[in-house]
């Protein structure tokens, strides 16, 4: 193929209105002559900052078309997606950069799927959060659609942790903050999702958390269970599969908070909750669901306070899981506390120690009683840990009943005593508590099942003993931690 001269270059550049004629001439009087080389004229464009490699790749080539967009000049490709291509371009008149969705051809054509894009791109327009990213403007000429929205400068999540591999966990939970109040005001907004993943999440050179392409996942509606397993779009077929295997509607919110305990496991652990697979029917199988390793097994540093957040958002069934993004956030914002309380703890403790001061006494935890509580809210978590710790109980806390069973089937010796609340664990905490009594491994570690005043009938139910108690709501720590000092024997006396 003949490359074309520098002067049919420029005529190009300007008849597709990338140069001006005043751009051309002083480009030209510099070199003092028209007889240059196409590369010399191409490289002194893009010095200039006239034009962009990406321009200039596409101008050689012969392309006449995809330079602009409406109002706005393309400067060069961010990335492309099943249904889209991103661009950086910049407005002609006022010089504002923006990010230019453009949807892509093959889905042109299509009213439905068109006409879907389009409604998301409006939706979105009346979204406006710190933590999304705008959309500007909608914009639909002949069979060219596309979206026009703030351009972020930094990186997307997925990038973010390939490059450090794990992400510290005060780290981790302020940018779920950011990810779960973005989600949270689209909720109450009456928009879900649909394609929570990690390059869905862009990172600002701030350190900023911003969601983007609210339900653009859903131009696969309708497909049949073979045209979904020929779709490229993995996180598509990760929802579809999630929510056959948990029988929920296709716009449950339930499905966005899952996949956002995916993206937070992946910050933490460095790897993907979910077994990777390019096979697309293998992502439809339920059994993906059914093995993922805990994330306290796949990273035991990970804080008990962020575990607890992990788990209730990753639990299969939906009903035990976060019902709304606000009930998620409030544990998340309890997490952020305890970790900032634990690093304000260490850093007073080296200043104490660099002052020479004497060291806090140290409890050998062998003399130390321990109680492990089942309790599904952060904020009881708390009422429970500080005031049992303040009795001098170590404490160890969990939100789910069949995990402290497993943990004692493990080790008889985990805890001196197990509480289950049943206040909002509701019946599994009566059913586990029962489970304790029948099992030979636990049926004689101290117990208290608690039950709020609407739960009073399943006293009746409940298998008790000198050493397995039930006591009604409300009650008094005091009260409490009397009952556990006649159920666990002393280790001193």
């Amino acid at each position: 193929m003949v490359r074309p001269t520098a002067e049919k270059v420029a005529q190009r550049a300007f008849d597709i209105g990338l140069l001006d004629e005043r751009q051309l001439q002083q480009v030209w009087a510099e070199f003092g002559s028209r007889s240059v080389s196409v590369d010399d004229f191409l490289q002194k464009l893009v010095r200039r900052e006239l034009m962009t490699n990406y321009q200039v790749e596409r101008l050689v080539k012969g392309d006449r078309s995809g330079f602009f967009f409406g109002d706005y000049k393309v400067l060069y490709l961010v990335g492309t997606g099943t249904f889209a291509r991103v661009y950086r371009a910049v407005h002609r008149e006022t010089g504002q950069i923006v990010a230019v969705k453009v949807l892509r051809k093959r889905y042109s054509d299509n009213p439905n799927q068109y006409g879907q894009f389009l409604r998301e791109g409006e939706l979105g327009c009346a979204l406006r959060h710190p933590n999304i990213v705008p959309i500007y403007e909608v914009v639909s000429r002949k069979n060219v659609h596309f979206l026009v929205m703030e351009f972020v400068e930094g990186q997307n999540l997925r990038e973010f942790v390939k490059v450090r591999k794990k992400i510290e966990p005060a780290v981790a939970v302020q940018l779920m903050l950011d990810i779960t109040s973005g989600l949270l005001y689209a909720f109450e907004n009456g928009l879900t999702h649909r394609d929570l993943k990690m390059s869905n999440v862009l990172i600002s050179s701030r350190g900023e958390a911003k969601l983007v392409d609210f339900g653009l996942a859903t131009l696969d509606e309708g497909l049949s269970d073979d045209a979904l397993a020929e779709l490229s779009n993995a996180r598509t077929i990760d929802y579809a599969a999630l929510e056959r295997a948990t029988g929920v509607r296709k716009d449950d919110a339930r499905s966005d908070i899952y996949f956002l305990g995916c993206m937070f496991y992946h910050m933490l652990a460095g790897q993907a909750p979910l077994g990777e697979t390019r096979d697309r029917v293998q992502r439809l199988d339920r059994s993906r669901f059914l093995n993922v390793t805990p994330i306290q097994r796949a990273d035991p540093t990970v804080p008990n306070s962020v575990t607890l957040v992990v788990n209730k958002a990753m639990v299969l069934d939906p009903s035990r899981r976060y019902q709304t993004p606000a009930a998620m956030l409030v544990d998340l914002r309890i997490a952020a506390k305890r970790l900032s309380e634990e690093k304000d703890s260490v850093a007073s403790d080296n200043s104490r120690q660099a002052k020479s001061e004497p060291a806090p006494v140290y409890i050998d935890p062998a003399d130390q009683q321990s109680v492990m509580v089942i309790e599904s809210n952060g904020r009881m978590q708390d009422v429970f840990r500080d005031g049992f710790k303040r009795a001098g109980y170590r404490v160890l806390l969990t939100s789910d009943p069949e995990r402290a069973m497993m943990r004692f089937r493990q080790d008889p010796f985990t805890a001196d005593c197990v509480l289950f609340n049943a206040q909002e664990l509701g019946k599994p905490a009566l059913e586990m508590f029962n489970e304790f009594a029948a099992s030979n491994k636990t049926k004689l570690v101290p117990a208290i099942l608690l039950l709020d005043a609407d739960q009073h009938d399943w006293r009746r139910k409940a298998l008790t003993a000198d050493h397995r108690v039930v006591l009604p709501m409300p009650i008094t720590m005091k009260q409490l931690r009397a009952t556990l000092a006649k159920l666990i024997p002393s280790k001193t006396g």
